[in-house]
């Protein structure tokens, strides 16, 4: 099976997982059979990596031939092995003149250490809470992101009613630190701040290139703007029918059941063995 057609990379909310954040059995059956067939799974989510494994764990995707992106790219994790085989962290110098702007603005923002989320005394608040039962994580508040000591993954900024502040702050980001950082909206809601040159794409390419496996034999699904990167990169960009105008934009075809209903089986079935039998 070396060299065959064996990379599939997914997105999880709105592409792996259904709106209850569950998978559903025919996506669970058929990763289970791309996995005995030697392929690799790679789960690419914007969630921590705590988070992240914590998640494929819950899926059963633990496994040797199992991988994680997590952090929007920031750290490549291989499940099997349970180690990081990449990681790089926003500077110290760009984390705290962000928070404080943020904090100019009155909007919510978070950073992450290796098992926590951090925020500072003024944003103790419902959106973290809200967040973290969302994402299977604990937070902590810190005096200030003076105290910082090491090198977070990512910042995130969060408005669970209004996303024009959020655009707007994504347009200050971009225009005061866009050589160093990007800044991109992984939902509505979450706008993500990461190092710039970072992306799903980047970290699908990488990952690949560590497996020895061809560009061409990678397939990637998604759904949300944080995907538009992966899908573009990978061999076959796959969006969700459910996914934005964006993603469908982005990808190379779009499939015809939503998250709800085995989008994944089918892209298993159609661009992952199909794909392979041409090989």
């Amino acid at each position: 099976m070396e060299g065959k057609c064996k990379a599939l990379f997914l997105d999880l909310d709105g592409t792996l997982l259904n709106d209850q954040k569950e998978i559903t059995p025919g996506n669970r059956t058929a990763i289970e059979k791309a996995l005995a067939a030697g392929h690799r799974v790679v789960i690419t989510t914007g969630r921590p990596l705590v988070s992240a494994i914590e998640q494929a764990r819950r899926l059963g995707l633990t496994a040797p031939g199992c991988y994680l992106i997590a952090f929007n790219g920031g750290i490549l994790y291989d499940m099997g092995a349970q180690k990081v085989l990449f990681k790089e962290t926003v500077p110290l110098d760009l984390v705290r003149p962000i928070f404080a702007e943020a904090e100019r603005r009155g909007l919510h923002i978070q950073t992450y250490d290796e098992e926590r989320v951090l925020v500072e005394p003024r944003c103790d608040s419902e959106n973290v809470r809200r967040y973290c039962s969302i994402i299977l994580m604990e937070y902590a508040v810190i005096p200030s992101v003076d105290a910082l000591t090491r090198e977070p993954a990512k910042m995130l900024v969060i408005d669970f009613e209004h996303k024009e502040p959020l655009i707007a702050f994504r347009d200050w980001v971009l225009e005061h630190y866009g050589e160093r950082l990007d800044s991109f909206f992984s939902c509505e809601q979450y706008l993500e701040i990461i190092p710039r040159g970072l992306s799903k794409g980047s970290a699908l390419l990488q990952l690949a290139q560590r497996l020895g496996i061809p560009r061409e034999n990678t397939v990637a699904a998604g759904d949300a703007a944080n995907d538009l990167s992966m899908l573009r990169a990978a061999g076959v960009g796959v969006a969700m029918c459910n996914g934005t105008d964006e993603a469908k934009a982005a990808a190379d075809v779009v499939t015809t059941r939503d998250n709800n209903h085995d989008g994944i089986a089918e892209v298993i079935e159609k661009y992952l063995f199909d794909l392979c039998e041409m090989c």
